[in-house]
């Protein structure tokens, strides 16, 4: 019975760091542009950093012609 207290407690704290860091209680839903805005900066970084910036174009431009533009 105690480890079923344990395991509240963690819980309960684990949901107060949580908190304290501006994070989001389950159920919410944030909108899809500002998760986009949330991961562009840092999927920028990865390509810049590692050398992937050629590719991502390649694939932007193939999407780009697919969809006509």
């Amino acid at each position: 019975m105690s480890d079923l207290f344990g395991r509240t407690a963690v819980r309960t704290q684990g949901r107060r760091v949580v908190s304290a860091f501006g994070g989001r209680t389950s159920g919410t839903r944030r909108h899809p542009l500002v998760a986009v805005a949330m991961v562009l900066p840092l999927a920028v970084l990865l390509a810049v950093v590692f050398g992937g910036w050629d590719a991502v174009m390649t694939q932007a431009s193939s999407v780009a012609g697919m969809l006509g533009r």
